[in-house]
């Protein structure tokens, strides 16, 4: 379990850290306002490490469910009756 963890978050780890770079290069988070116009009263470094744990959770939570979908039923690995087989 621990293993299967780790291949989702540290991937997921990086590609954040590579999303937040692009992120940034383009938008800066001292000029930021809230939904309503008003300015964002937050430091910078809390704007870079809050949207690095929003971009972790989000990729890593793709990351899990495409593992997820990729385990194979038990049923599915079954050997197949010769007399079911096209």
């Amino acid at each position: 379990m621990r293993q299967q963890a780790l291949r989702v978050l540290w991937p997921a780890f990086m590609a954040a850290g590579v999303l937040e770079t692009m992120v940034f290069a383009l938008i800066d988070p001292a000029e930021l306002h809230w939904f309503g116009g008003a300015p964002m009263v937050v430091s910078t470094s809390a704007v870079y490490t809050f949207a690095f744990f929003v971009f972790w959770i989000t990729i890593s939570a793709a990351s899990a469910m495409t593992a997820w979908l990729s385990i194979e039923s038990k049923a599915s690995n079954a050997p197949v009756s010769p007399w079911m087989r096209h």
